[in-house]
This record gives C-alpha cells, sequence and structure tokens, in this order.
C-alpha cells in the first residue's frame, strides 16, 4: 500500500494546527520512535500557528493545506479531505475531529487504509453554544443525542478509537478496539522552580478567555498587594479588550505581563520562574469538566503547585492523587485569593511543587500512554482493516479486539 519502507501512519486533522502538541510531539513522536513513518496532514489556517510551518517535528512530516476555519466550510469540505487523505495511500489514519473522522472513513474506502479516531473533547457538547440561548434547554439534549449517535456510529466503522481522558468513553459504545490514551506529561528538559520568599508570581499557560476565567484575574489581583501575573497564551474568544479595561481600572495592569503564545520549551522555562499555576476552567461547559489540560501538567514540570476548579472531575483527581496543589471553587474571586494566601509560605510552595513534579515524571507521566498506543498500532497493522472489501480479508467480528482504559 505504502511502497518500501516502514507503513505509513496519517495523522489528519480538520481543525488542530500542524504542530499540535498532543498529535505530534507526543503521539507522533511515540509512533515515530517505534519505527513508523508519520505525517501530519492539517489546515494552515489553524490557529495556534506562530511562523512558518517546519518540514517535520519529533520525526513526523508536517504537510498542510488551505482549509476552511468555520464549521459550515469544514463540513462541505470533507469529501475533498477524504482525497487528498486518500492520495497519501497510508497504511492508517489517524483522525483527530469528528469531520476528520468522517473523512478518514471515507479515505479509508478508497485507499484500504485502517482508521483510528482520535478523542480529545467531548464533541456532543460542543454543539451548545451554537443553539440559541432561549432554545437551548430544549434544543440541546436532542442536538446532543444526535452527536452521540453519529459518534458511535463513526466508531463502529472504525479499527479503533483514542481517548484523551476516561470521561469521554461513553459515546463510543460499539468501537471494535476502544482504548485510553491520557493526555498525560509529557517531560521536558526544565529545571524546576526554586521557591523563594516574597510576593507570588501567578501563571496561566494556553488559550485564554471569559469561559477559562482571564476576566477574573484582574479582580483577583486587586486582592493580593505586590502579586504579579504572567500570561503565556492568546485571547480566544474577544474578551481582551475587556481583560485590560479592567486591570486599568483596578490600577493592576502594571502588574500583569502578556507574553503571548510560545513554543513549550520557552514556556516551561516561564512557568519555572514563578510561584503558583492557575487553571480556572469556569463551570458549565462539560469540556470544562472532563478536562484533562496540558498546562496543568506543564505547570506540575516546573515544580509548581496549582490552584484547580472543584468541579473539573479529572483534573480535580489528578492534584489530589499527587497532592500538588489546591481544590477550589474558580468562580469566585474570594476563594481564589484565599487559596493563593494558603500557599504564601515558599516552603509549601516546595513541598508542592516537588509532589507535582515526581507525580509528572512518574505515575501521570506519558512513556505508559506512548507504550499502550504503540502497542494498538502493532495490533493494528497485523488484523485486516475494519473497512476490508467483500472479497479482502476477512472483517474481524465487533468487539473482537475490544481492550480495557485501563
Amino acid at each position: 500500500m505504502t511502497g518500501p519502507g516502514p507503513p505509513l501512519l496519517l495523522m489528519l486533522s480538520a481543525a488542530h494546527p500542524a504542530t499540535d502538541v498532543r498529535i505530534v510531539a507526543k503521539e507522533g513522536a511515540a509512533l515515530a520512535a517505534a519505527g513508523f513513518r508519520l505525517r501530519h496532514l492539517a489546515p494552515s489556517s489553524a490557529p495556534a500557528l506562530a511562523g512558518a510551518v517546519p518540514e517535520s517535528l519529533h520525526g513526523v512530516a508536517l504537510e498542510t493545506f488551505a482549509g476552511p476555519r468555520r464549521w459550515a466550510g469544514r463540513l462541505c469540505g470533507i469529501p475533498a479531505l477524504a482525497r487528498r487523505a486518500a492520495a497519501l495511500r497510508p497504511a492508517v489514519i489517524h483522525a483527530h475531529e469528528p469531520d476528520s473522522w468522517l473523512a478518514a472513513l471515507l479515505a479509508a474506502r478508497r485507499c484500504g487504509a485502517r482508521v483510528v479516531l482520535d478523542v480529545h473533547e467531548h464533541y456532543p457538547s460542543r454543539l451548545d453554544p451554537a443553539l440559541p440561548a432561549a432554545l437551548r434547554p430544549l434544543l440541546a439534549p436532542l442536538a446532543r443525542a444526535a452527536m452521540r449517535l453519529a459518534c458511535r456510529a463513526m466508531a463502529a466503522r472504525a479499527d479503533a478509537v483514542v481517548l484523551a481522558k476516561d470521561g469521554l468513553a461513553a459515546d463510543f459504545a460499539g468501537a471494535r478496539r476502544c482504548i485510553a490514551v491520557r493526555n498525560y506529561a509529557n517531560p521536558v528538559q526544565v529545571t524546576p522552580r526554586r521557591h523563594a520568599a516574597g510576593p507570588p508570581i501567578l501563571l496561566h499557560l494556553g488559550a485564554l478567555g471569559a469561559s477559562r476565567g482571564a476576566l477574573l484575574l484582574p479582580a483577583l489581583l486587586a486582592r493580593l498587594p505586590g502579586a504579579r501575573l504572567r500570561l503565556v497564551g492568546r485571547f480566544t474568544d474577544g474578551s481582551e479588550t475587556e481583560f485590560w479595561s479592567r486591570a486599568r481600572a483596578l490600577g493592576v495592569a502594571g502588574r500583569i505581563e502578556a507574553l503571548g503564545w510560545m513554543e513549550r520549551e520557552a514556556a516551561l522555562r516561564v512557568a519555572a520562574a514563578c510561584d503558583i499555576g492557575l487553571v480556572l476552567f469556569q463551570p458549565g461547559l462539560e469540556n470544562h469538566r472532563l478536562a484533562l489540560p496540558h498546562k496543568l501538567f506543564d505547570c506540575m514540570l516546573a515544580g509548581l503547585p496549582v490552584i484547580v476548579p472543584d468541579f473539573a472531575e479529572e483534573v480535580r483527581a489528578v492534584v489530589r492523587e499527587a497532592d500538588c496543589g489546591l481544590v477550589v471553587d474558580v468562580a469566585e474571586v474570594p476563594r481564589l485569593a484565599e487559596a493563593v494566601r494558603a500557599l504564601a509560605d515558599p516552603a509549601l510552595r516546595a513541598r508542592l511543587g516537588a509532589r507535582g513534579r515526581r507525580a509528572a515524571l512518574g505515575r501521570f507521566g506519558w512513556a505508559a500512554e506512548a507504550a499502550r498506543l504503540v502497542r494498538l498500532y502493532h495490533g493494528l497493522l497485523a488484523a485486516p482493516a475494519a473497512g476490508a472489501s467483500p472479497a479482502g480479508p476477512a472483517r474481524p467480528a465487533a468487539g473482537a479486539f475490544r481492550t480495557s482504559q485501563r
């Protein structure tokens, strides 16, 4: 199918950037290290791209295409994306969003590739914000049910489903293989924080916006005389003007450093010069309840104690098991300020930070997840594809390869 040499594994994205951390630095790098040949096909219009895309990264060849960013355009572009994927003649297509899942399944009919669906988010609830607010209570359950049926239908046609977090499994009943490859810490070289006395430096990594608690940060600083805030990331919801307006009105703008988007290694160096990591997902979104973000583990790797939402089940479980921070109601600025004050002692911050770093390098490290992904691929390439034609090898029975998430 792919000619001489290792089989081509195609990472296919309709929205994720070409250099996405999970796709390239975690999954792609793990599979490349195992001897597979990797290519990531992604839209050049995806957000979070800074500068020119390199030809390859972490052993993964990168290829971009001009694709629309809005959902309507992405849906209309599925046939073209399928044709582009099939033309590469991959052995496996590993797709990363619902529209790229469908494109992968269509491409597999052309080229005989196996298909892996990678589930990053809780997609049924992603439709909620698009519904009219007045009708949302009535329409949201119907929209979620329809999306859940679509997810299960595509999962039933795929060769495997890979879950970035455990809480996503319920929407993919019927998948032949359904395994968790959790979004745990991918270690990079960083000298952890040496905590010292003095007003704390707070850190927020990643995308910024109202739903991620950004608009609470000026009021939080106003309650913490001398504290400073570093922001590494971009505003993604148009709330940046309101953020700075609030900061100026409260007299704290001078204590905020907005450093913009950075490559991960540079962001970790900034993190290691801060004191407390903030994960401020706000309640009301299912994806926030089930979140397992890179920034949590990056703060842990940098030796920072973290303050995280009490409603975010998977984040809360990590922090409590590792005993590396505080779990609070992040929708209330007074509770956030109390949590920061509770971490005033640098010796306490050092203990919590050291525990978090140990957990990120061990229990919540990427190595075991990477090994599980590599085992999946070895099994996939030794078995007939789910979409094999009737004239080809016999198709495995549904459920024959199901594996435990644990």
